[in-house]
């Protein structure tokens, strides 16, 4: 008989959201109708081949320059550590982000919303954590944008995490937040989470990382479980 490693450990109750979110519309359609099973991880997804360090580029770390000139809006840094229960630093971690524009749209074809595209934001970017697990990006504060969810449904500013581990089934992906956001008391996905985790899905704004004459500067530490684990989607395919 196979043992789950330390690292599939189950995030425990009170972190993550629950599958189906009633003020969440899309949850009722895409959540499981059935009790999920736990399937053991095998030879196979614990030794197959990852995402690793060679799939970043030169420039991948800095969303707010593309094809050929600067994204427009509030430039922002963007970084933090991820931590292990106890603080452990994780290096060697593929970090994902993507978001919407200034203007809260994204570079997707399923995005009807009016605002316009910028020609020098792509809004994708990728890093490799450090020896103590460090990570930074420098990008533009997306901007909020409607969706359809209930009556003038606001998504606050976000920006997406896919975190990437040392196993082929190591996948956590989250959102980040900013602080003070005014829209926070009518997103579901935000409040989906219950009350005492959602602070730490809200980044901080870090002075010390400020860029003078440049950019503001805000810290997101992304823990991968214990009592101080960071929100998880139970559902990573989606834009919202």
């Amino acid at each position: 008989m196979l043992h789950l490693p330390p690292q599939y450990r189950s995030p425990g109750a009170g972190v993550n959201a629950p599958p189906d979110f009633a003020d969440y519309k899309t949850t009722g359609l895409r959540s499981p109708r059935q009790p999920l099973k736990l399937i053991p991880q095998r030879l196979t997804e614990i030794t197959a081949p990852v995402f690793g360090a060679d799939r970043v580029q030169p420039g991948d770390t800095d969303l707010s320059i593309a094809n050929g000139g600067e994204a427009q809006g509030q430039r922002i840094v963007v970084h933090g550590r991820v931590l292990d229960s106890g603080g452990k630093a994780v290096p060697n971690t593929l970090i994902e982000v993507w978001q919407a524009n200034a203007g809260g749209r994204y570079r997707h074809v399923g995005d009807n919303w009016p605002a316009p595209l910028d020609p020098h934001f792509d809004g994708v970017g990728r890093c490799v954590t450090d020896a103590d697990g460090h990570y930074r990006f420098t990008t533009i504060k997306p901007g909020a944008y409607p969706w359809r969810n209930h009556d003038n449904a606001w998504r606050p500013s976000h920006i997406h995490f896919s975190l990437f581990g040392q196993a082929f089934t190591q996948r956590l992906v989250t959102q980040m937040y900013f602080p003070d956001d005014p829209l926070f008391f009518q997103d579901p996905i935000y409040n989906a989470v219950p009350a005492a985790a959602r602070h730490r899905m809200v980044s901080v704004f870090d002075y010390d990382a400020t860029v003078a004459d440049r950019a503001l500067g805000f810290r997101f530490d992304i823990v991968l479980r214990g009592r101080d684990a960071t929100p998880f989607d139970a559902d990573e395919d989606h834009d919202d």
